[in-house]
């Protein structure tokens, strides 16, 4: 399936784009089922469009989104429109009533097209296009002061069919991998691990902490057991290079832009790709 017009429909911490000519050059020549079980916005996904592939996340919000663009893009597409047409003079007021709203439906465990439409609106429409939320599990990320359009309806119809041949899961990253097999391609794009060893930030309530960085190399080890090409990208830090080293793994440092931290001056560093191949 030829890639046009087909792009993530949201932006997300941690997304892959500007490392795509990267890691597509150091992509396995062939392989057979592709998985990646941490997809965030699925700049690499969309960028590949591979058959037969895998993709999970455990962000609930996130993944009721891609099923409702896989199943039903033409409601969602007139949910979003619908939230696009009806913004107020007052841009901050109606963000944060949507958003408010968008809560509400999180709290009620209401995941439907309507949450969709909301959790892409507000996506656009708040400050760096960051999911955080509080210790509630409440999504509160500031507006942007963008009235931009949230969604191309032409780029939804195309991705909804591209959807529609990929298995979506949510829940766990290990469970996600466990039909992995010999010559399967798994992509690991997983919560950074911090820079600052001291503190261990997270963009999910449920957290990424010190023990998931453990069985998370841990399952890469198994998986190159299994004889599954893994390629996996994170910060260029002592925890990740105590984890992936001294293992016979390719390990390549790329400078990349971090576009997300507050102080200018730290908005460049570096990044790993590790894969478990030298050459397919």
């Amino acid at each position: 399936m030829g890639n046009s017009n087909i792009a993530p429909f949201v932006k997300w911490a941690g997304g892959k784009r500007q490392l795509l000519s990267q890691i597509k050059e150091r992509m396995p020549k062939k392989y057979n089922d592709y998985y990646e079980p941490f997809v965030g916005g699925g700049a690499v996904i969309f960028e590949l469009l591979p058959t037969n592939a895998l993709i999970n996340d455990i962000n609930r919000a996130l993944i009721n989104a891609y099923r409702i663009i896989c199943n039903e893009p033409q409601q969602f597409i007139e949910a979003v429109k619908n939230l696009d047409e009806n913004m107020w003079e007052d841009g901050k007021l109606y963000y944060y009533s949507i958003r408010e709203r968008y809560n509400d439906k999180l709290m009620k465990e209401e995941y439907d097209v309507e949450l969709a439409a909301l959790f892409v609106f507000i996506n656009k429409h708040c400050f760096n296009g960051l999911y955080r939320v509080n210790g509630r599990g409440l999504f509160n990320v500031p507006y942007n002061n963008s009235r931009r359009i949230s969604v191309d309806e032409a780029t939804i119809i195309k991705t909804s069919k591209y959807l529609k041949g990929v298995t979506i899961l949510e829940g766990d990253f290990q469970e996600a991998c466990k039909n992995a097999k010999k010559n399967d391609f798994v992509f690991i794009d997983s919560p950074y691990a911090p820079l600052n060893p001291a503190s261990f930030e997270s963009y999910t309530k449920e957290g990424f902490d010190l023990e998931s960085h453990k069985r998370l190399a841990r399952l890469f080890d198994d998986l190159t057991d299994r004889g599954c090409y893994c390629m996996l990208t994170n910060h260029n830090t002592d925890l990740i290079n105590e984890l992936y080293g001294n293992k016979g793994y390719r390990m390549d440092v790329v400078n990349v832009k971090r576009m997300i931290n507050s102080d200018a001056s730290k908005r460049t560093g570096e990044e790993v790709i590790i894969c478990n191949y030298h050459g397919t």
